[in-house]
């Protein structure tokens, strides 16, 4: 399985890399971008990857081989980036990297139920092991009233069938317990598979979607890692931002202006930067991607 960094040059360049910099991957993943950079810069700078999935250290190391003592794995999300500096004894970074997408890998590998084309269990969650008290897709559409789900559907996956769905699903999980994906797609087909006929995009992509980024708290853990991250930059430091949806596109591009206009920040790029035909036609899964990249000023 080979996973393909989105933006990768572009991402990277964004960040204006010296000799001695201290750089936070901080959505690890399949340890394309750290990869990249340690080709690029060698043992002249310091990378912290983050993740959530332990099997992220494992992929990266798989392509940088003996692990450097410049690269430092940490196994927590990313929006812990200013606990996990302090806890490292760093003070303040030169970059920050995040790449929003959901890697290959968990689509087509991790189990966990990214994926409405495979049938696994209808967990969804970044994070590998799992406690009690972590939340899952399984328990959201088998346990939230339905409108709850609705809301979460409508909201997080911008789906105008919401209501459609979550009516569907809360009557169906009175006869059974929703317990993998092909069990949730069957529901959502059965509620709204015919208004989809004829369109490009398969009914669940967006319920799907929309269960991801309840499971694991998405758009707060973003908004919580620009506001923490950027206090972390040093002045003159700079975060690249790869987006693949417009409700994170809008998060990032609100936080970035509202920095500019406080006077604290400088937008390096207008208009995001987004893939070119080549990349696209290499990386179908790349066409949604959208970078946006900020430097410190005070």
């Amino acid at each position: 399985m080979t996973h393909i960094s989105v933006l990768k040059d572009e991402s990277i360049d964004g960040l204006a890399i010296k000799k001695g910099d201290t750089i936070v991957d901080g959505t690890l993943g399949g340890g394309g971008h750290t990869f990249e950079m340690i080709k690029l810069y060698g043992l002249d700078i310091r990378i912290i990857g983050l993740d959530l999935d332990i099997d992220a250290f494992a992929r990266t190391k798989n392509l940088i081989g003996d692990t450097p003592s410049q690269f430092t794995f940490v196994n927590r999300g990313f929006q812990d980036i200013d606990k996990v500096l302090i806890e490292l004894g760093i003070k303040e970074v030169d970059g920050i990297l995040l790449d929003l997408g959901i890697s290959s890998f968990q689509l087509e590998v991790a189990g966990r139920g990214f994926s409405f084309l495979k049938d696994e269990p209808l967990l969804m969650t970044m994070k590998k092991d799992l406690t009690e008290d972590d939340l899952t897709a399984k328990e959201i559409v088998n346990t939230w009233d339905e409108e709850n789900i609705a809301d979460i559907i409508y909201g997080f996956g911008e789906e105008k069938y919401s209501r459609k769905i979550a009516k569907k699903i809360v009557e169906s999980r009175s006869d059974k317990e929703i317990e993998t994906t092909f069990d949730l797609v069957k529901i959502i087909d059965e509620a709204v598979g015919r208004n989809y006929r004829g369109m490009r995009i398969h009914p669940a992509t967006r319920t799907f979607q929309a269960l991801r980024i309840a499971t694991n708290s998405e758009l707060i853990n973003l908004e919580q890692v620009i506001e923490k991250g950027f206090k972390c930059l040093k002045i003159g430091g700079h975060m690249s931002i790869i987006t693949f949806h417009s409700l994170e596109d809008r998060i990032v591009k609100r936080a970035f202006v509202s920095l500019k206009e406080k006077g604290e920040a400088f937008i390096l790029n207008k208009k995001p930067i987004i893939p070119s035909k080549e990349e696209i036609s290499l990386n179908p899964r790349s066409r949604s991607a959208k970078l946006r990249i900020i430097k410190r000023i005070i």
